[in-house]
């Protein structure tokens, strides 16, 4: 097999710390496995001391599995694993841990409940907040961050401290450690116990690291230790593809890299196998914004290819029509629906998309699970609220009207499984200010009844004062009350599409079986269209790419504040840019939900114009 000089380099190192700073498409995979033969074949290393480390089950089986077949079969002890697999081995050896000790995913949120009913935490949205809370735990731990100095993203500190405490509390009583506690107890069992660590220095004197951009702040310490005093690390990443920061992976860990091993080579794999020159210099010309990372020059080893189509959109249902038939054309040419991927910042942004596919009888196929907008708790909140109207009096539909906004109406005045108004009101006699909201919450189901939905849902938002309630609980949750809005946006641009609610309520129940029979299709025969995060998009590749609604707010995310942010935002775009071999279309609309839209600024940069030259509707600049 011929190498491109940079991958002889990298297959060729033996003794000393590496850094291969691995470009997309540039073979990192090879360059592994052909370095791990290369240092049992040529160097006469024992094959029982070397260890590969990646960071999903499923990389670690991937290069164990393209490793036995470049030896042909030939039996080699080489060790690969998950940093969490291979630092729960060690703790198997020093405490005698089993499988059966390590804590199960719906142990950890019946923790988080249970002390949310404890400490009288009421959320509405209980599944994400649980999700938070525990993605928050476990970013106090890899990051070894004192409680003292943690500002949560989630609540109050002092809620966030009682929750991590007592999560700690219940894991220590029932003897089990989290994923992060291996982390942590391997760093301190290292830290305490010099005998063993050196055991295991003895054991593993050559380290591969695939994926290092990935890496936390306690990885990398445990990492550094069980290195010595050889400091064979051979690490494999790119910073530029490092999009992890939310679990706590840091580019500053690889950029300092060689502060922290001078005599460190740097090899750079710059050709990429994988994309034409189109979309490698344009991809190049977007992450060259960034300013903390290592400097590359990157060619393609394709060369023709046709030109980035960026295109503009009135607004969103024009967009998903035009991809669709884009779709079509691409069959038509002889391309397989597997061959195109459709690329987005967060799972709320592919709704649209998906009721247009649908439509056109497309097959797709999803990698993450999709939240259905119509089963958010919002939507359910805005939906009760138009079930009472047209006659649902139940108790348990009331309920999530009754103080959404806040009326200060009890619960126990609702005594029967039926609301009589008359009957509460009766309850709050003596306090005709009470009365009074009742009476009002009265007239305004009245106003919803007749209404359309699209007019309804406007009502409840703003007649109602519902989008006040929103604002509020997103003050209350620390969160961008837009992120919670946009919600009620989604709604009501789907509300516009239906003159009556018995069709937009028949179109929910659909909607609802189409995803269902989605899931299942998904776990027979996954084939068709790939729809995905930017995330989840990561080592993948397709032939032809879509990015949805590149817009300013979506991406870069309206979270993303501060510029460590924006160019962690942009790291993202460059890696959906990248999934792309042959085709790539970027998408931006000019309005959404009624109001405009600007176009992400990171189209701009790939352009290399200034924000003052409007794209064309085909993608061109304007005259």
């Amino acid at each position: 097999m011929a190498f491109h000089p940079s991958q002889e380099e990298a297959i060729r190192h033996v003794d000393g710390p590496m850094m291969v700073l691995a470009g997309p498409g540039s073979g990192k995979t090879t360059v592994i496995t052909h370095r791990t033969k290369y240092l049992i074949e040529e160097a006469g290393i024992d094959p029982g001391k070397i260890l590969v480390i990646t960071f999903t089950r499923a990389a670690a089986k991937e290069m164990e599995e393209r490793f036995i077949r470049l030896m042909e079969g030939r039996p080699a002890r080489v060790s690969f694993g998950t940093f969490h697999s291979v630092f729960f081995t060690i703790l198997k050896y020093a405490y005698r841990y089993q499988a059966a000790d390590i804590v199960r995913e719906e142990q950890r949120i019946r923790y988080i409940r249970e002390m949310m009913e404890q400490y009288d935490v009421e959320i509405e949205d209980e599944r994400e907040f649980t999700a938070s809370i525990l993605s928050e735990i476990s970013f106090v731990k890899s990051e070894m961050v004192s409680l003292d100095h943690y500002y949560s993203k989630n609540c109050s500190e002092t809620v966030f401290k009682k929750m991590y405490q007592g999560y700690e509390e219940r894991m220590r009583k029932a003897g089990l450690l989290d994923f992060d506690d291996m982390l942590v107890m391997c760093y301190e069992l290292f830290r305490e116990r010099k005998d063993i660590l050196q055991a295991w220095q003895n054991k593993f004197s050559y380290i591969l690291i695939d994926e290092f951009q990935d890496i936390n702040k306690v990885q990398y310490e445990i990492v550094k230790m069980l290195a010595l005093p050889n400091n064979n690390l051979f690490i494999v990443g790119d910073d530029d593809q490092s999009v992890y920061r939310f679990r706590g992976a840091r580019p500053e860990i690889m950029l300092g890299f060689t502060k922290d091993y001078p005599q460190a080579k740097l090899v750079l794999l710059g050709m990429n196998y994988r994309s034409t020159e189109e979309i490698v210099e344009k991809a190049c010309a977007l992450i060259g914004h960034n300013e903390k990372r290592y400097e590359k020059k990157l060619t393609a080893a394709r060369k023709a290819g046709k030109p980035v189509v960026t295109s503009m959109s009135t607004e969103p249902q024009e967009e998903t029509l035009r991809i669709v038939e884009e779709i079509k054309d691409y069959v038509k040419a002889g391309y397989e629906l597997e061959d195109i991927g459709i690329l987005y910042r967060t799972n709320l942004n592919p709704r649209l998309m998906i009721e247009r596919l649908m439509e056109y009888n497309i097959p797709f196929t999803m990698k993450d699970s999709l939240p259905n907008l119509y089963e958010h708790w919002i939507t359910q909140n805005v939906l009760a609220y138009i079930k009472a109207a047209r006659g649902n009096l139940k108790r348990s539909n009331i309920l999530q009207i009754l103080n959404r906004p806040n009326r200060y109406i009890s619960r126990d005045a609702l005594e029967e499984a039926d609301v009589s108004w008359n009957k509460v009101k009766a309850q709050y006699q003596d306090k005709g200010w009470m009365v009074e909201r009742i009476e009002q919450l009265e007239y305004d189901l009245l106003m919803i009844r007749d209404m359309p939905p699209a007019a309804a849902v406007n009502y409840i938002r703003k007649g109602v004062g519902y989008d006040d309630y929103i604002k509020e609980y997103a003050r209350f949750r620390r969160m961008k009350p837009e992120e919670l809005l946009e919600v009620l946006d989604q709604l009501k641009e789907s509300a516009a599409g239906y003159k009556t609610m018995e069709q937009w309520f028949a179109h929910m129940e659909e909607y609802k079986k189409q995803l269902q029979h989605q899931a299942r299709t998904q776990r027979e025969a996954a084939r068709g269209v790939s729809l995905m995060t930017m995330h989840s998009s990561k080592g993948l590749e397709f032939k032809i790419v879509y990015i949805l609604d590149a817009n300013e707010g979506i991406t870069p995310h309206q979270k993303a504040v501060l510029d460590a942010d924006i160019e962690e935002e942009r790291r993202m775009f460059y890696v959906a840019m990248t999934r792309a071999k042959e085709r790539l279309h970027v998408c931006y609309v000019r309005e959404r939900y009624g109001k405009k839209q600007e176009m992400s600024r990171f189209i701009e940069e790939y352009l290399g114009k200034s924000p003052s030259q409007p794209l064309g509707r085909q993608g061109r600049p304007n005259r």
